[in-house]
């Protein structure tokens, strides 16, 4: 069985209802070449994309990253995607690998080619790489300037803010300037003074009892982990909100993370160079919640 799986999307609209949607995806060779030389995702990075972790043959949280996608689209311009048809395909591919071990899914919609009649699809599943030293010895991290302030998004909506588009070169950047300071990863603020979320992740805190994440905005994307790990919380008994949060309050937090759906909750051991409280029971329980199967 492979550990890694390629399909090619023929795209259907939104309200489509085909009778055989296993006709509408086909397996292609994953090192074989698969887009033409006029494609846009890899000529401008315009397109959308949403990363699904598979734990031992389980896609977690599909419905939640295809609603993510379909935003995306939506701020992007792009026809609505046919969330059936990319159910199908999802599950298709994770047929076709081990059930056993992490996997990460990639599901891309691009505009297609360059003056083209139609936008173009695919979904990619690879193995994972070993996450198990950031879940269990934590992670360093630095504040970055994102270069804008909470307003962006409502002022200026052509950014596209909002959406998960395939211009990843800032995030990767950032990352880059992260190991260059030291680091493992890093936490974007904004020009006003307030916490973002990370260049691939989003940014939990805790103070006291109480577990605060920025409020998703027009300049942030709705971290589909967070929020489920945030019912799971709350589901505990536990005060979990979503609010403004102030650069000063990452050093006052009791505890830190950075969670994402394939890395999982990353507890931060060190914010600009400086030790700040890890807490190494939490985090361990975040994982084995997040690692189990959800939807």
């Amino acid at each position: 069985m492979p550990d890694t799986v390629t399909l090619l999307i023929d795209p259907l609209p939104a309200d489509a209802d085909a009778a055989d949607l296993a006709s509408t995806f086909r397996e292609v060779d994953a090192t074989a070449p698969a887009l033409r030389v006029g494609e846009l995702s890899t000529q401008r990075g315009d397109g959308i994309f949403e990363t699904i972790g598979v734990v031992d043959g389980h896609a977690q949280e599909v419905r939640p990253h295809l609603e993510r996608l379909r935003n995306s689209a939506a701020i992007c311009e792009l026809p609505e995607p046919n969330l059936r048809q990319w159910e199908a395909a999802i599950a298709h591919a994770v047929e076709r690998i081990p059930g056993v071990g992490e996997f990460a899914l990639k599901l891309v919609l691009s505009r297609g080619v360059e003056h083209g009649p139609a936008p173009t699809a695919w979904l990619h599943v690879s193995a994972a790489r070993d996450q198990s030293a950031a879940r269990e010895r934590g992670i360093r991290v630095v504040t970055l300037d994102r270069g804008y302030d909470r307003t962006a998004a409502e002022r200026a909506p052509w950014l596209l803010l909002g959406a998960k588009t395939l211009s990843y070169a800032v995030n990767m950047a950032a990352l880059r300037e992260a190991a260059r300071r030291g680091a493992d990863d890093a936490i974007f603020l904004s020009s006003d003074g307030y916490v973002m979320e990370g260049p691939t992740s989003s940014v939990i805190l805790r103070f006291g009892d109480e577990y605060a994440t920025p409020a998703a905005s027009g300049a942030i994307l709705h971290g589909t982990t967070q929020v489920s790990l945030f019912d799971h919380l709350a589901a505990q008994g536990a005060r979990v909100v979503e609010r403004d949060v102030a650069v000063d309050e990452l050093e006052r937090a009791d505890a830190a993370w950075l969670v994402s759906s394939v890395r999982l909750a990353a507890g931060i051991t060190e914010l600009d160079g400086r030790a700040i409280p890890f807490d190494a029971d939490a985090t361990r329980a975040f994982n084995a919640y997040l690692l189990g199967p959800r939807d």
